[in-house]
């Protein structure tokens, strides 16, 4: 009798642990911030000058990634990439206008398999494309099964559109535009998209979720309070290092702009570094709102925290401005990753690529159902230790529409060299050393001395395209 009770107790055990499987699947959060049009000029990047005290206490928190690279950097191709996990050459989105669903209408997207997995996701703001600023405050090119709620702030920065100050002359989303607000931060989109994805969280911090928070700054215009302007004296700010008879050194089809600096004045061109360096730390001081709400939410240790940009922008390198090219400041744009498990202050110098993403926070919240057409890979061994070994190299690409026929470029760089191929070739190639040049001021593809390289780089690239 006593062996028979005995036997009964060890399957009530078992049975009772059985009912209970969130022990052994832990459900962690995700709150996933984009911030738009941004560099890598941040405090933690090693930036002397633009002041982000929140993004480098986020990065203190978990790995920066010192080489992770977007794979096109326009908007809308970028963040469909990222959001389905798949390089554009399968989504077909090269331009503001197509929607990755009229290729794949049944693609699973990251929020989309969250849901799947029994989680809420919910997005403020811009993470699929937005025209910025004409479409602030309408759903934009969102993809409505991504998400349960959807929220679209509009702020006091689209009202003060005409006070802008614009030197270049063309429409706000493509301009030198800047405006310096006497409104407070919570009167403006991004501080409303802060306070809106707080009320998320605090109206959702019983269950598990997914709540991206989308960004609208730095993008252009450069709209920002005034007190973020008053951070950088105009005197503190030097003209873009760029010597115009480098110009001419540059292939044609590299140049995404006709006219070096868009023919501006260095007061211009200094004036709009500022502007863009205060929306920084506007952007910078709303991302610390959302990390205090996690804290006196008590959500910090069970909600793991992504924080990237669509692509990098350039400010007067190579005589270029914002993106659509293939250069380093371009191609290369933050991530930071921080939440439980992961180590903290670490950087990582492995070379990684905006597909990771996806299959990364698929695998660190242990969802049924990943896609097995990813061409990512996971990051946690970097969030273990951001130094393990890795051999992936990345693939950024971008299109020449303006020539007949219109070519893609495509570029592979690796923890040392960046290779480019424009039209297969025809169009010129590239090669840089970071090594020995880090300011892309020499292009090694035709020196004898680079042959091996050249040859490695290009099957790499051929080898990334096939992925």
């Amino acid at each position: 009798m006593g062996r028979h009770l005995h036997r009964l107790s060890i399957l009530a055990l078992v049975l009772g642990l059985a009912a209970l499987p969130i022990l052994a699947k832990p459900r962690y959060n995700v709150l996933f911030i984009a911030a738009d049009d941004l560099n890598n000029d941040l405090g933690t990047y090693g930036h002397r000058m633009v002041r982000t005290p929140n993004l480098d206490r986020l990065a203190a928190m978990g790995v920066r990634f010192d080489r992770a690279y977007n794979q096109f950097p326009l908007c809308s191709p970028s963040r469909s990439s990222i959001m389905t996990g798949l390089r554009p050459d399968t989504t077909k989105v090269y331009d503001l206008v197509k929607h990755f669903r009229s290729e794949l209408p049944d693609v699973v997207t990251m929020p989309q398999l969250f849901q799947r997995n029994g989680y809420f996701a919910a997005r403020v703001g811009k993470i699929y494309h937005y025209g910025n600023p004409g479409q602030i405050g309408t759903d934009g090119l969102d993809d409505e099964p991504s998400w349960q709620v959807r929220i679209n702030p509009r702020g006091i920065d689209k009202d003060e559109e005409p006070l802008v100050t614009n030197h270049t002359k063309t429409g706000l989303g493509a301009a030198l535009a800047y405006y310096a607000s006497p409104a407070p931060d919570e009167a403006h989109t991004d501080g409303k998209v802060a306070l809106e994805t707080i009320r998320l969280l605090e109206e959702n911090r019983a269950k598990p979720f997914f709540i991206a928070a989308g960004f609208y700054r730095p993008h252009c215009p450069y709209i920002a309070p005034q007190k973020y302007f008053d951070m950088y004296p105009l005197a503190s700010i030097p003209a873009p290092d760029f010597r115009l008879e480098d110009w001419e050194k540059i292939l044609p089809a590299a140049k995404f702009l006709q006219k070096p600096q868009y023919g501006l004045e260095p007061l211009a061109l200094r004036e709009s570094t500022r502007a863009y360096y205060a929306s920084i730390s506007f952007l910078d001081a709303n991302v610390g709102r959302l990390l205090d709400a996690l804290e006196r939410l008590k959500l910090m240790e069970k909600t793991i925290i992504v924080f990237w940009s669509d692509h990098g922008y350039l400010l007067g390198e190579h005589g270029h401005w914002m993106k659509q090219t293939l250069w380093e400041g371009v191609a290369r744009n933050p991530l930071l990753v921080a939440g439980p498990g992961i180590r903290p202050r670490q950087a990582s110098p492995r070379t990684v690529e905006f597909v990771d993403v996806y299959p990364t926070l698929a695998d660190l919240c242990q969802l049924e159902g990943t896609p097995t057409n990813l061409p990512g890979r996971s990051l946690r061994p970097l969030l273990r230790n951001a130094t393990a070994k890795w051999d992936k190299p990345a693939l950024t690409q971008t299109f020449r529409a303006r020539y007949k026929p219109p070519f893609m470029g495509y570029s592979i760089r690796d923890e040392r060299y960046r290779y480019t191929e424009w039209d297969e070739g025809r169009q010129g190639v590239e090669l840089y050393d970071y090594q020995v040049d880090p300011k892309e001021e020499r292009n090694f593809a035709d020196d004898p001395g680079y042959a091996r390289v050249v040859r490695q780089m290009k099957a790499k690239l051929d080898q990334a395209r096939r992925r």
